[in-house]
């Protein structure tokens, strides 16, 4: 194996950049800090005075003493829905933790947000939760605190096939998978969202606080005229002891959390997926210098050679084809243990055999053409494959088009999409385009998706694309007879640029769910092999077949 990377020499260049990623963390950190508090500190206190725990508090009791929750779309719903007030974490947190040192995936209704009310991209988020639990067989449990849906906003979250009726049906497709699924009541839980615990394996409801039924007392009332409360309608005794609905009835949240924990701890083993892991090794550079390794500005050139000997263990790579295609990175590796094939655009500008120079951070034919061939190499011995993405796009230009860049990069974008082992992909400055694509973006299935707080997600570059709106924007005027001066151009384009360039963000990529999480470039090595490890849980590995290729 050869070992790469170089000690950084501290200079001004180093320096300034750590200053840079490091105040992007910190701001990252900082919302992160104020979405922890859902609905605020007097949300928080009004559950405590109900006898209640918020979501976090029962998540924080549920998981193993000591350990940690690997959270999962923290930054979901920020900034959006401002007109209702907000929606931090979209009213709903997840994640994995361990219980009886098993892995499980937990979801919570937040009661401080809106009393836990379903928004659209609440839906979304429980999806992801469900499709993480089912890509990589994990267990599942609910704690269920919600007034259901919000119904300002019910015809984008009711009607459609990726909306709050998915959730129901793959309560049942995982419970004919195999995957166990527990579920607490511990508030309300109305109409449509009561399907939720009831297909669940096993569904607990506390006394007092938790309530199931298909309508409520003032709902009832209003459709066949009975008078009734909420607690004699669907309450704990009702539902576990009258109707058979529940199966155990607790006093609190504190029994809730005991019990559920009582009946995990007792699961069985399962098989796994067998990657391969031998004992972790340190990087030989400290991760922290990723920091100044990184430029300030995406656009900028460095070596990720220097990136990934601050993530691999004892900075070793098996690097494959390591003369041809050099725009992309093709290694063999092992992170904290695991063995792992790691593509990543190389962001210097490198020369190939002939002379030639390639601009860094753009993949060429040659590249693409090795990558495909990489890809298919680690499904065929079963080895995770890990995308490091720092990409402006495919090459362009007569010479590309002349030498097939579409048929290559369909080939390795053909790929990517056909891989059936885990896919972990980090988004660490530029995502552009068809290289979004082609390096495993959201579209191609990756079992986790991560952004540096540098990265940038769309389709061309900021510069670029408000030229091109800008001209699209002046013709449209041109048609009407009217002209812009030259002071009312710089500032349509300086408004365009800053339109697209907030909509470039990690933050409202987050936000979307377009990433499962912004993360500390320095705990890089931590993210890759959590997710190694949960996709490690399905044993499961279809046959790889690409299908028809082009050559």
């Amino acid at each position: 194996m050869a070992t790469i990377g170089t000690p950084v020499k501290s200079n001004e260049q180093f320096l300034r950049r750590e200053d840079f990623h490091k105040n992007l963390i910190r701001k990252i950190s900082a919302v992160r800090d104020a979405i922890k508090l859902g609905g605020g500190k007097s949300s928080i206190e009004k559950q405590h005075e109900k006898g209640k725990l918020t979501a976090r508090e029962r998540i924080e009791k549920l998981i193993d003493s000591g350990s940690s929750f690997f959270e999962i779309n923290t930054f979901a719903a920020h900034d959006m829905y401002k007109e209702y007030g907000g929606a931090p974490s979209s009213g709903t947190i997840y994640g994995v933790g361990k219980i009886g040192g098993k892995n499980f995936i937990i979801v919570a209704n937040d009661a401080t947000v809106k009393a836990g009310a379903w928004f659209p991209i609440t839906a979304k988020k429980n999806l992801r939760a469900q499709e993480i639990a089912i890509e990589n067989r994990l267990p599942i449990i609910y704690l269920v605190d919600s007034a259901g849906v919000f119904l300002p906003l019910q015809e984008d979250i009711f009607p459609d096939k990726e909306h709050f009726g998915r959730i129901f049906r793959n309560n049942a497709v995982m419970s004919a998978m195999g995957i166990p699924q527990i579920s607490a009541i511990m508030g309300p839980c109305v109409a449509g969202g009561a399907y939720l615990p009831i297909m669940s394996d096993e569904a607990l409801i506390v006394e007092g606080e938790g309530s199931v039924f298909l309508a409520g007392a003032h709902l009832v009332k209003a459709a066949i005229g009975e008078e009734i409360d909420n607690e004699t309608l669907g309450g704990a005794r009702v539902q576990s002891n009258i109707s058979g609905v529940t199966d155990y009835v607790m006093k609190n949240d504190e029994e809730a959390i005991l019990q559920i924990r009582n009946l995990v701890t007792k699961f069985g083993d399962t098989e796994t997926a067998g990657f391969n892991r031998i004992q972790s090794l340190p990087p030989k550079f400290d991760p922290k210098e990723i920091y100044g390794l990184i430029p300030e500005d995406t656009f900028k050139p460095y070596d990720t050679y220097e990136l990934l000997s601050r993530i691999v263990d004892d900075s070793e790579i098996d690097e494959y084809k390591a003369g041809y295609g050099k725009t992309l990175i093709t290694a063999y590796a092992r992170i904290d243990g695991w063995a792992v094939g790691i593509v990543a655009n190389q962001r210097s500008i490198v020369k190939t055999e002939k002379g030639e120079m390639q601009i860094g951070g753009v993949i060429y034919s040659d590249s693409a053409d090795k990558a495909t061939r990489f890809i298919m190499n680690c499904n065929q011995k079963k080895i995770p494959l890990v995308f490091l993405q720092d990409v402006t796009g495919f090459m362009v230009g007569s010479k590309a088009e002349h030498g097939g860049i579409i048929k290559d990069g369909a080939k390795m974008v053909n790929a990517v999409a056909n891989s059936v082992v885990p896919k972990i992909t980090i988004i660490v400055g530029n995502s552009f385009g068809a290289g979004n694509y082609a390096m495993c973006g959201k579209a191609y299935d990756p079992r986790f998706i991560y952004a540096y707080p540098s990265a940038k997600i769309s389709v061309m570059g900021g510069a670029q694309a408000s030229s091109v709106l800008l001209d699209i924007r002046l013709k449209q005027m041109e048609k009407t007879g009217k002209e812009f001066t030259k002071e009312q151009k710089e500032k349509l384009l300086n408004e365009i640029l800053q339109s697209y360039e907030e909509k470039s963000t990690p933050l409202y990529a987050a936000a979307r769910l377009w990433v499962d999480e912004i993360i500390d470039p320095a705990l890089t090595r931590e993210y890759i092999s959590h997710s190694i490890e949960y996709a490690n849980n399905n044993p499961i590995i279809p046959r790889f077949s690409t299908g028809v290729i082009q050559t």
